[in-house]
């Protein structure tokens, strides 16, 4: 998980957002003394497929690097700690983002945006992605492929040319 944008290098935050609705949810069960895993499962629906969200729903900031862990994704946190333990981290990662330990003037900081903002940033990040794999990737797949063929092709070729 990577920093929101260019402007937080300076302070690098390890942002995600988390729908509002299940973040408060969430929340309120952890406050309440709940540690039913099969209670908290249902709420990470719309974490592990943010597509799912309805676009006008409000998405607020947290700040990963309250985990004192670096996770590949969202999914890795849910199955290293549980969805317990991944709802606790969570609340910390929201309560690490409003403490501001950056010192960020609160006009630069991150804001809640909608789902349908999340949603076109997670698509233009994947597609990015993409792009940049499609490069690398094609490009050797492409010298992998032609490589091959032209020396299994050329040695017969160029061997009964020499017994001819």
């Amino acid at each position: 998980m990577a920093a929101e944008n260019a402007e937080d290098l300076d302070t690098p935050q390890d942002l995600y957002y988390l729908p509002e609705k299940m973040f408060k949810a969430m929340k309120e069960k952890l406050d309440a003394g709940n540690k039913n895993e099969e209670d908290f499962k249902p709420l990470f629906e719309t974490i592990v497929d943010p597509m799912k969200l309805e676009d006008d729903e409000m998405m607020v900031p947290v700040d990963m690097r309250a985990l004192e862990k670096d996770f590949e994704g969202i999914e890795d946190v849910i199955d290293e700690l549980g969805a317990v333990g991944a709802s606790e981290a969570f609340v910390k990662a929201r309560e690490y983002f409003l403490a501001n330990k950056d010192k960020t003037p609160e006009d630069e900081r991150p804001e809640p945006m909608k789902a349908s903002e999340w949603k076109k940033a997670i698509e233009e990040d994947m597609q990015n992605l993409l792009e940049c794999e499609g490069m690398e990737g094609g490009e050797e797949e492409e010298l992998d492929d032609e490589d091959p063929e032209e020396e299994v092709n050329d040695e017969p070729a160029a061997k009964k040319a020499k017994t001819s």
